[in-house]
């Protein structure tokens, strides 16, 4: 590696295929991490607007227009959709666990280790909501 005037170091084309910068950070989990993670987000804060704007209808149309609103969410795809949800909402605390640890400097040099546990752990509690939501499903 050779540098620049400035000390800006100048890096061959081998070396910028290696050095995850620029579109190399593409490769990384932890860029693939931030993406999803931004993505899950946009996904929780849209959800939030349906279910509050669901409860609202709940609420101005009583008792039957909320068994009606029930009735018609008890359906398979729907089902399916809480699923999605509850991915979303345990990949985006799991990973906002591992970004505090970070931030308290735990795991720093094993933040890929770290990130795969979390996931396993998300696995392990879909897993279990799959198995407890399958019988709403079929």
């Amino acid at each position: 590696m050779r540098a620049s005037s400035e000390g800006v170091p100048i890096l061959s084309a081998k070396e910028r295929d290696t050095a995850n910068v620029g579109a190399g950070l593409w490769k990384g989990t932890g860029m693939w991490a931030w993406v999803l993670f931004r993505i899950s987000g946009l996904v929780l804060v849209a959800y939030l607007f349906v279910h509050i704007w669901v409860i609202a209808q709940g609420r101005s149309g009583g008792p039957v227009e909320l068994d009606k609103l029930f009735e018609y969410f008890d359906k398979p795809f729907l089902v399916f959709l809480d699923f999605m949800l509850v991915s979303a909402v345990m990949y985006h605390a799991l990973n906002g666990v591992r970004i505090v640890l970070m931030d308290f400097g735990i795991g720093i040099t094993q933040h890929k280790a770290v990130f795969w546990v979390c996931m396993v752990v998300a696995a392990a509690g879909l897993s279990l909501f799959a198995w407890k939501a399958s019988g709403l499903i079929f």
